[in-house]
């Protein structure tokens, strides 16, 4: 099973993400796509096996991704301030993988219905759903 995993900014979440995916010794290939070079980094010292960053390795993960895992902004231009570009917002929304979406709201974005969760309680149900999947 292919895991895309895709974050930006410090790369925090997808560290964290990494490092609990790794840790469940989960059956898949994890391939860390930051959108830029400090997330990216941050994703690999958390145990993601592939890394590479930016909008082109954005578009190309996803073709083949069985499951894309990233904060809810992942599907909005513009978001992660700003560097989300309208390409990678499309290719995600068009992969046909499974997408495990975490209701981060730091981007004025909020899914109504949605219980506040810590980081790691998000981490948590993320890698229990990804148990699933595998």
């Amino acid at each position: 099973m292919k895991i895309v995993l895709i974050d930006g900014q410090g790369g925090r979440l997808g560290q964290l993400l990494a490092e609990a995916i790794v840790s469940a010794k989960l059956p898949c290939e994890l391939y860390a796509v930051g959108t830029n070079s400090i997330a990216t980094s941050a994703m690999l010292k958390g145990g993601a096996t592939y890394g590479a960053t930016g909008e082109n390795p954005v578009i190309v993960a996803c073709r083949d991704a069985d499951v894309i895992v990233g904060p809810i902004g992942i599907l909005s231009a513009d978001a992660l301030l700003g560097e989300i570009t309208p390409n990678m917002a499309t290719a995600i929304g068009q992969s046909r993988a499974t997408k495990l979406l975490l209701p981060v709201s730091q981007c004025n974005r909020e899914v109504i219905g949605v219980k506040k969760l810590t980081m790691q309680e998000l981490v948590k149900e993320t890698v229990e759903r990804l148990k699933t999947l595998c």
